[in-house]
């Protein structure tokens, strides 16, 4: 790993999942034949791209069985506690309707709907993430999401992964389809004859998925255009050189444009963890994703103190923060810009991906500086409540059609005025 001080430079090269002009050609083409053609233009699609025909999208209440049945027991109750905590979790998120009085009798407020449909794309290919499942589903639950949509490509052999199903039904989707893709995209978006369109879609995917659900933006609500995953671990003498690489490898074996940093006060560290990553990488599964993330966007900065180091950080805003140095609670007030802060040693990394109870959708690409984690208010909207009195008109009426004349709005002032004549 490039080792530097962060006094002369501090330059992360970082991904903008903007796609290629050929990409986002592509995908527009995918939407408009889906509006087109619905149901037809899906089974064309995942043949094409998925290499699979199927006739029925719909998952069945037998599919589910038999993934249950297919599916590691242990794993099953794994889950079942891992739904448990997060859903503990986002419980305590939840935002109640809220009114106030004054004493001229005006009633103001604010209430809270839960959203009536959300789609949740889950990524499929070669791996199977049902913890995708269990972050973007049971957030949605909580708030009150009525109907939950559930999208994703299909495998081989016309199914979806055992682990998928099983987390889908723990968590209480009951709207399942093996479609994937900017098709899918598009069929909750727009709506096919089998699939109903949806009010938000969430989920992670590849670049064809982002730029598609960034394309329907606006007909639909979105959660984010994620980027590639990305560790920052800010550490003293204090941490261990083994427990820091294993931490940066495992966001490195994500994809070949993830990004792994240290940023460190102890030099010694720095150079004992260069090593470590080496040393361990050449033992990975996943070792020429891992290397590459590690050559192209992996970097260790030295900082001169710990004031130093959190500025760092702060610049970076990173996904996920690790803090292993002494006394790191102390350090929360100062740090501003990390989608999940994750603090002493034993909290590595993966106990949020998968158990903790947090969520593991993150923003990426440094927009960790004005955007939070997947919550309980993505799925739910806001309305305001105003419940003005006559009295109140009476009061403030005329300062009402003042603002508005300064506007240049007549009616506005008139609406007003005509109620103050009565």
């Amino acid at each position: 790993m490039k080792i530097q001080k962060v006094s002369d430079s501090l330059s992360i090269k970082r991904t903008v999942e903007g796609g290629t002009e050929e990409q986002r050609k592509a995908v527009k083409e995918i939407i408009e034949e889906v509006r087109r053609n619905g149901d037809h233009a899906l089974r064309e699609y995942t043949e094409k791209f998925d290499g699979v025909s199927i006739d029925s999208f719909a998952v069945t209440l037998e599919e589910i069985d038999e993934a249950f049945s297919d599916f590691d027991e242990e794993m099953v109750d794994v889950i079942q506690e891992a739904a448990r905590n997060i859903r503990t979790f986002h419980e305590k998120q939840l935002r109640q309707s809220w009114m106030t009085a004054d004493e001229n009798g005006t009633i103001l407020g604010q209430k809270v709907t839960p959203l009536d449909s959300v789609g949740v794309y889950v990524p499929g290919g070669t791996a199977a993430y049902p913890s995708s499942v269990l972050m973007n589903v049971i957030p949605a639950k909580v708030a009150g999401v009525e109907r939950i949509v559930m999208v994703s490509p299909p495998g081989k052999n016309g199914k979806l992964p055992a682990g998928v199903l099983v987390a889908a039904h723990i968590a209480g989707v009951e709207e399942i389809y093996k479609v994937g893709g900017a098709q899918a995209v598009a069929a909750l978006a727009y709506g096919t004859e089998t699939i109903s369109p949806v009010d938000k879609i969430v989920g992670p995917g590849n670049i064809y998925v982002a730029l598609a659900k960034r394309e329907v933006f606006g007909d639909v609500d979105i959660d984010m255009i994620a980027g590639p995953s990305e560790i920052a671990v800010l550490a003293d003498d204090t941490a261990r050189a083994n427990e820091v690489a294993a931490d940066l490898l495992s966001q490195a074996e994500h994809d070949p444009r993830a990004c792994s940093v240290l940023v460190t006060t102890s030099e010694k560290l720095a150079y004992d963890v260069a090593a470590e990553v080496e040393k361990q990488l050449a033992e990975l599964p996943r070792k020429e994703i891992a290397s590459q993330s590690i050559r192209d966007y992996g970097a260790i900065y030295i900082a001169k103190d710990m004031d130093e180091a959190v500025k760092t950080i702060n610049q970076l805003a990173p996904e996920h923060l690790e803090v292993i140095v002494e006394n790191g609670m102390e350090l929360i007030g100062k740090i501003k810009h990390a989608g999940a802060i994750f603090i002493g040693r034993f909290s590595s990394e993966p106990v949020g991906d998968y158990f903790a109870g947090p969520n593991h959708v993150l923003p990426t690409n440094g927009t960790a500086r004005f955007s939070s984690p997947l919550n309980i208010d993505d799925f739910q909207k806001k309305s305001s409540i105003i419940v003005y009195s006559e009295k109140a008109l009476k009061e403030n009426g005329a300062k009402i059609a003042a603002f508005a004349r300064t506007e240049g709005l007549e009616a506005h002032a008139r609406a007003i005025e005509h109620r103050l004549k009565g």
